[in-house]
């Protein structure tokens, strides 16, 4: 995807993310010696890919009354198994790194950004989910909303390359699917529209950017590389290639093909 090459492409002549993080640790840790202890534990000295993401997510949540290394076992034995989450997690990164001009490092995007950490939660979450291991999914969501912010719920479906920009306030429901390379800002709702059961959740398709305060309701379909305004209603299908703003939210302008806003993350309409 076009994020993910120009972000590698800026890493240089690093061989891969978990390369440059190593890296970009091992330089912070020789001119931050408060954080030296911290690089070394989570990120310099560990044996694996793997055990970077355990450590680093498994330390944030550990303010609940359960041992870090039960966390870090829950978490580490799941990204052995699955390759693929591991790999959705680097195209997360490179995502945020483009994407967000405040993130300078794949660093920074580790270590210190709440939706990065939520989404990741997440993956573990959903793994236990699909696995019949409800009860602890739940609870590890329930956590990480408490800790990150955003509210997801273990079964919803959730692609690779994407952004949860601040995170604060994200509620994304339980039938909810989100494809690759989507951009969502803060206080965005994936939601229903009452007590209805089965699916009930929107279905937001590959390049979409979600703006601040919008809430798109019902089990409807966000169209490919379209954009949802900021503050917008959304309570019909959105087409493919298009704004929609407003409550309720209607079509606005209409994309050039070549447009992505998730890369893009322009906000005007």
């Amino acid at each position: 995807m076009q994020a993910s090459d120009k972000a590698v492409r800026e890493l240089g002549a690093f061989a891969s993310v978990w390369t440059a993080i190593r890296a970009e640790a091992t330089d912070l840790a020789t001119r931050e010696p408060t954080l030296r202890a911290l690089l070394e534990t989570q990120i310099i000295g560990v044996a694996s890919d793997a055990d970077i993401i355990a450590h680093v997510i498994s330390a944030r949540l550990a303010v609940a009354s359960v041992d870090t290394e039960d966390l870090f076992r829950l978490f580490h034995g799941i990204l052995l198994e699955r390759a693929d989450i591991c790999a959705a997690i680097e195209a997360d990164i490179l995502a945020v790194r483009e994407r967000d001009p405040a993130c300078t490092t794949c660093l920074h995007a580790l270590l210190n950004l709440k939706g990065f950490h939520a989404l990741q939660t997440h993956r573990i979450a959903h793994a236990l989910w699909i696995n019949g291991r409800h009860e602890i999914a739940s609870w590890l969501s329930n956590l990480a909303s408490l800790v990150f912010g955003p509210d997801i719920h273990p079964a919803a479906r959730i692609g690779s390359s994407i952004m949860l920009d601040h995170g604060s306030g994200i509620v994304i429901g339980e039938t909810a699917v989100i494809e690759d390379e989507v951009s969502i800002l803060q206080n965005v709702t994936l939601g229903g529209t009452g007590k209805e059961t089965g699916d009930r959740h929107p279905k937001i398709r590959h390049g979409v950017m979600i703006g601040a305060g919008a809430k798109i309701l019902g089990n409807i379909e966000i169209g490919a590389f379209s954009k949802i305004a900021a503050g917008s209603v959304v309570l019909k299908p959105v087409p493919a290639h298009c704004t929609v703003a407003g409550v309720p939210a209607t079509v606005v302008r209409i994309h050039r093909n070549d447009e992505i806003p998730a890369e893009t993350m322009d906000q005007n309409i």
